[in-house]
């Protein structure tokens, strides 16, 4: 008899364990589709990685609203890499942890080359919102949102092109992939009546009044770095360079307004930058989202790294909506993978977008993207 009792205990703990068991099975049921995004949002960076954060979660937050995909909705799993490439493939792993079906890659370019070479062993689709290498792209997984180096550099020298100057100064940082890719392109590209006079810098550099002195009568001054030795520089430079003179960036410039210890109001110069998004703007799509997005977080964070993101966020859900409604399979319980798959026969099949950053937006089969871009200014001169 108590063997009999026994064994019913037995065998009803082993069915209690089993329905235990297939109950939680049921509850790993994916029922979002998980973006993922690594990004700088504490340290020096921190402007970037943010406004990035901040913006797909606005895009997220209105495609939810308006019932999602076919009534699945989206979210975002955002993780700092301190804009630090070691830092990265934990990152990559908890997302992949976390369910990522599809990805904003990295904000900087050096951890988003990391990333890049992780997501493609595992084929998980990427549109970087802002790294901007061209090796970023290398992978058949891989897209940009922003201007490649190698493009910013180009429409950079055609606009100097236009202006009939006579001589030019630059000043870049000769160890960094981002800021070498423009210079590279930005000399190969310059019309060869240009003279220049050039200025380099390397590591952390900080102070920079040798550089200042070689540059100090140039009256235009290409920077293709980011800008907080931008904004060291033309600290250095106030009563050295010509307050007439013009100080001309590219993606990097962004937020220079907001800079720590630098008060663009001082600065006697022309600020101006290539950039695909006017964050002044008060009409069409860039305006909504300048309104919607300074409403919500104020204006510290406003760049273009933010308004790509945005945009990226909607061309992904675009693209998905697209391939579902030609008939592609596509759900939340799919892989990254499978998902990959039917994003990138949308990128290169002609998928065209248009948003905050420009209209009629498409994609190159290598991941490079190709819209308009805009001479913007920061501030004019006083």
């Amino acid at each position: 008899m108590k063997k009999t009792v026994l064994k019913l205990i037995s065998i009803s703990l082993c069915l209690i364990f089993a329905l235990g068991v297939f109950s939680a099975c049921g509850n790993d049921k994916k029922d979002t589709y998980v973006i993922g995004l690594s990004g700088p949002l504490t340290g020096g960076a921190a402007v970037y990685g943010n406004a990035v954060k901040n913006s797909a979660e606005l895009a997220i937050k209105e495609i939810n609203e308006a019932g999602g995909l076919d009534g699945v909705k989206f979210e975002l799993v955002a993780l700092d890499d301190q804009h630090d490439p070691a830092k990265v493939e934990a990152n990559y792993a908890s997302m992949m942890d976390k369910g990522m079906h599809v990805s904003l890659g990295c904000v900087t370019t050096n951890p988003c080359l990391e990333f890049a070479e992780l997501s493609e062993a595992d084929n998980v689709f990427f549109l970087t919102p802002s790294a901007s290498a061209n090796s970023v792209v290398d992978g058949d997984n891989a897209y940009q949102m922003c201007f490649a180096d190698g493009n910013q550099g180009t429409v950079a020298a055609d606009y100097v092109n236009s202006l009939g100057l006579e001589t030019i100064g630059i000043f870049y940082k000769s160890d960094d992939n981002y800021s070498k890719g423009i210079y590279d392109q930005f000399k190969a590209n310059l019309d060869s009546s240009i003279d220049t006079v050039e200025a380099s810098f390397m590591g952390e550099a900080t102070d920079f009044t040798t550089q200042v002195d070689k540059l100090k009568d140039c009256e235009f001054i290409f920077m293709p770095i980011y800008y907080t030795p931008a904004s060291n520089f033309m600290l250095a430079a106030k009563g050295k360079v010509a307050d007439d003179a013009t100080y001309y960036g590219c993606d990097g410039f962004d937020g220079i307004e907001s800079a720590e210890g630098f008060d663009i109001t001082t600065i006697p110069q022309k600020i101006s930058m290539l950039s695909h998004f006017n964050s002044k703007a008060t009409e069409g799509v860039a305006g909504d989202f300048v309104k919607k997005y300074t409403e919500t977080y104020g204006a510290d964070t406003l760049n273009q790294f933010g308004a790509s993101a945005y945009d990226c966020v909607y061309a992904i859900y675009n693209a998905m909506k697209a391939a579902k409604e030609a008939g592609a399979d596509i759900s939340p319980d799919m892989t990254a993978s499978e998902l990959c798959d039917i994003l990138k026969a949308q990128f290169n099949g002609g998928f065209t977008y248009s948003g905050a950053t420009g209209t009629n937006i498409k994609w190159q089969s290598t991941g490079y993207v190709d819209k308009s871009a805009i001479a913007f200014v920061i501030k004019e001169s006083d």
